[in-house]
């Protein structure tokens, strides 16, 4: 498989709709890598609820999508505890047929323009080991490792964290 972009996804703000689909791209990814553990989004009940999670000032959120068919998302959101300029960069989950062709590098891309837009100087996130491809990603795109967490996210099951200024 190659990286070549069949198609050019939209990328857009979420819809009331989109909670539904969303949940289940982020369950089926954690579930399909062996990261469905407690004190993960797998069990966040805002999983459930992402519109009306991300309606929190200073947070947004955007889907990928592409021939009407959601391909994933990614946000930004102002997680307790986190320095004065930094937001988190969270639930950025693609369905396993949209990886590996740039869409989560958009996505990215996406989040951290409308972080600068908003006045943020920094994005931070939070995953695991089992996410390999997504830590390369971010990696390539200029996130360093943090030895220990920043904010109160409640994730604990992520025992990874990286930081980047924007």
């Amino acid at each position: 498989m190659t990286n070549f972009m069949p198609l050019s996804p939209t990328i857009r703000a979420i819809k009331p709709d989109d909670n539904l689909m969303l949940a289940q791209i982020i369950r089926t990814s954690l579930a399909e890598f062996g990261a469905n553990k407690p004190g993960t989004v797998y069990f966040d009940p805002t999983t459930d609820a992402l519109y009306e999670l991300f309606q929190t000032p200073g947070s947004d959120y955007f889907v990928a999508e592409a021939d009407g068919n959601l391909l994933g998302g990614a946000g930004l959101f102002p997680t307790a505890g986190l320095p004065d300029g930094v937001a988190e960069l969270v639930k950025m989950y693609l369905k396993s047929d949209a990886r590996g062709k740039g869409y989560g590098r958009l996505l990215v891309n996406k989040v951290e323009e409308t972080a600068k837009e908003m006045g943020y100087t920094a994005l931070y996130l939070e995953s695991m080991p089992e996410l390999i491809n997504a830590l390369s990603m971010y990696e390539k795109m200029g996130y360093h490792y943090l030895e220990g967490p920043m904010g109160n996210s409640g994730h604990t099951g992520c025992g990874l964290w990286m930081y980047k200024e924007i």
